[in-house]
């Protein structure tokens, strides 16, 4: 096999595929130059990631615990997985002939055989044994990836310890991993890293493996919109109690449906590329016009970072090489670059819009993960389809309500307007309850002109990857709008309410989603003694967005609705009256007008800061009074 040619080999040339779109042949054929704008945004991103991982890599020889690894600027300890960095190290070292990322490379996999590598071949998430080993299947590909491509920069005795390495990985995910056996991220990733390894090393067992699961994956996808389901424990079991499936958009979009589509065009499986097309068309229609993924909803959005997932590897791949199916996801490819590079500081991704303004220091856990799908993209350059932002996103157009079955939840579009309405009750610990956005809640609000407006955080923020997520600094106040109460300095609000339904209608050029719900704690007990059974209806016309809240029980207890506005250290909040707040954004002004007085939550400092999605707020709140049962706040944009 030539270098350079792992899927393209394989073209879809013959394939029997009925999609309206463009055709898949063009996916096939070797381009001259072209799409040089996203091309040299990838390409600057990617040394700039890399310089900044450079940067921060540890060289200290006398200590073989931390000598070669990556340092990270936000986490105590060091990140197992940062030898997937091999990968677009020597992508850097063979277009650049630099050596600085050849001893980048050395080092790191060094780090990793000294920390991180047992004797079955996996690697662990942390330098302890008995951590978890999952995660070998990411590393594998990176490994198989740099050598594949890229092993001719190292000289032959160390190209042979690698490739025997990657042998051994490789026989350890063969000898492991199923499609059920965990969230469906890792075996769905395996199909393509063991067909990539087995091709690599010629050992048809490993690529038998990969096919084998790669028809266990096609049920793995919902009735209604064809959603890959699997992410949460055990990724095959328990339904929710309306009948739904753990799906979370940051992991589908960032990594399963990479290897998936990688998969399937290297094999020309024809009935894989059919799932995988609606799949990511349904997908799609949660980027929000500025290229990030509404996962205000999902089943692990405890690792939101508005423009993905903390350690996944990035979306590009797949939209990217889809592309001429459907050019929109071209422009999902850029658009999401485009927002990687502006919460980019210092060489490393940041995990939020908001964290450079908060002060709050990058993991670079980010960065290493997501350098890798811009290095494939750059190595399969001459083979992927025309990527451009011309073809606009479903969200960009969209008008009227989209509700997705599958998961309860309902998208919104009039005018400027964006918004997503959540009642999805699929959990991803059925022991434990996290609370992405559910219970009627406004998962997020968007505006075309002013951008992001609100968007859920969890509704209390836990470490429920304690290796795989940051302290947060501060104290810990929801972004998610809501109701709440504190009854014995118990929290009760809707956000724990899985019950909740949502209607909606459309007319006369006003969207009206509504919703009853009842105030819960964390243990789903309803408040007693106090007005627990509320009424929410969000009514959007080109003008407004307006909330109105209420109920006809007795309020007993302070209650409030809480709005937090999306907003960055440095916009100016004005208290207009009573009655109404301003916040001044750099393309308008942001209204918020209330029929009850309107203040703003005990903080410190201006702003603020929840880790899900790293989003710095102003929390806004309206209470309740005994003779006042109606709370009606209305958002307009001048």
């Amino acid at each position: 096999m030539k270098r350079r040619n792992f899927i393209q080999l394989s073209t879809l040339a013959g394939v029997s595929f009925s999609l309206p779109a463009m055709s898949m042949l063009n996916a096939c054929a070797e381009h001259q130059e072209h799409s040089l704008e996203f091309k040299n945004l990838t390409s600057e991103l990617l040394k700039d990631w890399c310089d900044g991982m450079i940067k921060v890599q540890i060289n200290n020889p006398s200590d073989i615990k931390e000598h070669g690894a990556l340092g990270c600027p936000a986490c105590s300890h060091i990140h197992g997985r940062c030898m997937d960095a091999v990968y677009p190290f020597l992508y850097m070292a063979d277009v650049s002939g630099d050596k600085k990322y050849i001893e980048a490379a050395v080092l790191v996999m060094e780090w990793a055989e000294n920390n991180v590598s047992q004797e079955n071949g996996a690697w662990t998430v942390v330098p302890n044994p008995k951590s978890w080993k999952g995660i070998t299947v990411f590393g594998a590909i990176a490994l198989a990836e740099a050598l594949h491509y890229h092993g001719h920069v190292l000289d032959k005795e160390l190209l042979g310890t690698w490739t025997k390495r990657l042998e051994r990985a490789g026989q350890y995910i063969h000898d492991t991993f199923t499609i059920s056996f965990t969230n469906i991220n890792y075996g769905g990733t395996a199909i393509y890293g063991l067909n990539l390894i087995g091709n690599v090393l010629k050992n048809e067992s490993f690529i038998a493996k990969s096919k084998t699961l790669a028809e266990g994956v096609k049920s793995y996808f919902t009735a209604n919109e064809t959603l890959l389901f699997g992410e949460c424990k055990k990724s095959s079991s328990k339904l929710s109690a309306k009948g739904l499936h753990g799906v979370d958009l940051g992991y589908n979009v960032e990594e399963t449906l990479n290897s998936l589509v990688m998969y399937a065009l290297k094999e020309k499986d024809d009935d894989l590329l059919q799932l995988v097309t609606k799949s990511l068309n349904s997908h799609l229609e949660f980027m929000l016009p500025d290229g990030a993924w509404d996962n205000s909803w999902g089943t692990r959005q405890y690792k939101w970072s508005y423009w993905g997932s903390r350690t996944c590897d990035g979306s590009q791949p797949a939209f990217a090489m889809m592309a001429h199916i459907n050019p929109a996801f071209g422009t999902a490819a850029v658009k999401n670059t485009e927002l990687l590079r502006q919460c980019t500081a210092d060489g490393l991704i940041h995990g939020g819009p908001h964290y450079i303004t908060h002060g709050v220091p990058p993991c670079v856990h980010h960065t290493f993960a997501h350098a890798k799908p811009l290095a494939a993209l750059l190595d399969h350059w001459k083979h992927l389809p025309e990527i451009n932002k011309e073809t606009p996103l479903p969200r960009s157009t969209a008008d009227g309500i989209k509700y997705f079955k599958d998961l309860d939840v309902s998208l919104f579009a009039r005018g400027d307007w964006r918004g997503t309405i959540s009642a999805y009750d699929a959990e991803y610990h059925y022991k434990y309850d996290f609370r992405q956005a559910t219970g009627g809640s406004l998962g997020m609000l968007y505006h075309n002109k002013v951008g992001l407006l609100c968007a859920a955080s969890m509704a209390v923020y836990h470490m429920v990857e304690k290796y795989n997520q940051q302290p947060a600094p501060g104290k810990d106040i929801a972004l998610t709008p809501r109701i709440e109460t504190f009854k014995n300095d118990d929290w009760y609000t809707n956000l724990f309410d899985l019950t909740a339904n949502i209607t909606s209608t459309d007319s006369k050029g006003e969207i009206a989603l509504m919703t009853d719900v009842k105030l819960k704690n964390k243990d789903r007990a309803v408040v007693m003694e106090t007005a627990s059974d509320f009424e929410i209806a969000y009514k959007c016309s080109v003008e407004a967005l307006q909330i109105q809240v209420k109920t006809d029980q007795l309020i007993a207890e302070p209650t409030a609705f809480v709005l937090p506005i999306a907003s960055p250290t440095g916009e100016a909040v004005t208290r207009v009256n009573a009655k109404e707040i301003t916040i001044k954004k750099p393309e308008g002004l942001v209204h918020i007008k209330s029929n009850v007085p309107l203040g703003i939550k005990e903080i410190s400092g201006s702003r603020t800061f929840n880790m899900v999605p790293g989003v710095e707020a102003v929390p806004i709140e309206a209470f309740f009074t005994k003779d006042i049962k109606e709370v009606s706040m209305t958002i307009t944009v001048s």
